[in-house]
């Protein structure tokens, strides 16, 4: 009997199908009652949390099998897809053209997460097991670009499901301090931008840029799925077929990391062609992300989430490093506080969260808002794989 087979004795559901209408399921049903029960439980816990959460408890329960030809088919497919779609709106030149010197603060807080993610894997990486390193960069995915960046991360470091774990934990219990601080910002904005010398016809001017670049809408039709998925295919089929040619220099390029790197590098170059009109990337690599991260969670064992106490502690170590960072770039750019909130969300909240700091802050900034986070995935793959190996060579590894 082979392993699989093993691991599907006494498991209650063992099929291909099965186990992919459960990881569906669970998925959907955390979104359908967030939006239906509008319960403010979800701000703070928000349905990343809990669609990694109950594969581990089903897998653990014995209820879907640990190994599953789903789990194989979402790393190898789904994972390079949804690279693909997400990048392919990137915008940088309109993100700068509104949000200006705002970019740099935003850069300056990526800086901030690959140094913060050094320093505080120095600090409690002796509590935690040799290869936590792996988990760091894979949060630094999330801290620098989105969940998309912290999946991706996640395979291209060779982190197990249980680093992926630790990385949401810490990510979601740091989000639920952070937050607040970024929004309470506003309060002190006009203390904050006397601080910083922030001239007073910045505001104006990025009212100016922002009402610019606003453009219509195109309503997604079936065709474009149809032509996304082609694109994103064929680009993963590319990266996939390139990178087993490319040499292995163990243990910082393998063969998956290859993968990760000129999947994210195909999808930026398409970026700045006429692919990148095409309606509905978003929405469809976010319903990808979720799915993979479903099946992550139907991987881990609970034993491995053990080290979260320390992990989550070098989790706030890092984020006040980030915000140091933050307040640095802001002082010598000449920033305002709105500006600065939204590059710190768009870091660390990604586009889920930049544009609802945005829209507190000031609501013409939401689009420029989602353009910053944008900027933050298509650094995200690059700068995660840096700072796991930054933290492998701190550690020893």
């Amino acid at each position: 009997m082979d392993a699989a087979g093993a691991d599907a004795v006494g498991t209650l559901i063992t099929s291909s199908t099965g186990v992919l209408a459960v990881l569906a399921g669970v998925a959907a049903f955390y979104f359908f009652l967030e939006e239906r029960t509008q319960w403010k439980f979800f701000q703070f816990f928000p349905p990343l949390l809990w669609i990694y959460a109950t594969p581990v408890v089903l897998n653990n329960l014995d209820v879907i099998p640990t190994a599953s030809p789903v789990y194989d088919t979402l790393r190898s497919l789904a994972l390079p897809v949804f690279i693909v779609l997400m990048l392919l709106n990137v915008d940088v030149a309109a993100a700068i053209r509104v949000m200006g010197r705002g970019v740099l603060v935003m850069l300056m807080g990526s800086v901030g997460i690959v140094v913060g993610g050094v320093i505080s894997y120095a600090i409690v990486g002796r509590w935690l097991d040799e290869g936590a390193w792996r988990a760091f960069g894979t949060l630094a995915g999330s801290w620098i670009g989105g969940t998309g960046n912290m999946a991706a991360a996640a395979e291209g470091l060779g982190a197990t499901p249980e680093h992926l774990g630790l990385a949401i934990l810490a990510d979601n219990l740091v989000y639920v301090i952070w937050l607040p601080i970024l929004l309470g910002s506003k309060g002190f904005a006009d203390r904050f931008n006397k601080w910083a010398r922030v001239d007073e016809s910045r505001l104006q001017e990025m009212e100016k840029a922002a009402l610019a670049e606003k453009g219509e809408e195109v309503p997604v039709e079936m065709r474009h799925y149809l032509y996304l998925g082609a694109i994103a295919v064929i680009t993963a089929w590319t990266a996939g077929a390139l990178a087993p040619l490319l040499p292995e220099l163990q243990p910082v390029l393998s063969t998956s990391t290859w993968n990760l790197l000129l999947v994210t590098t195909f999808a930026l170059m398409l970026s700045v062609t006429s692919v990148s009109k095409i309606p509905g990337s978003q929405s469809l690599a976010i319903a990808l992300i979720y799915l993979f991260v479903a099946g992550m969670g139907a991987r881990a064992a609970l034993s491995g989430l053990g080290q979260a106490p320390a992990f989550v502690l070098g989790a706030f170590i890092w984020i006040f490093i980030h915000g140091a960072f933050i307040l640095a770039g802001a002082y010598f750019l000449r920033v305002d506080v709105h500006s600065v909130a939204i590059a710190s969300a768009a870091n660390v909240g990604g586009a889920a969260s930049a544009p609802v700091v945005a829209a507190y802050h000031r609501e013409s900034l939401v689009p420029a808002s989602i353009l910053m986070a944008l900027i933050g995935y298509a650094l995200g793959n690059y700068l995660a794989i840096l700072t796991g190996q930054l933290c492998r060579m701190v550690g020893g590894g």
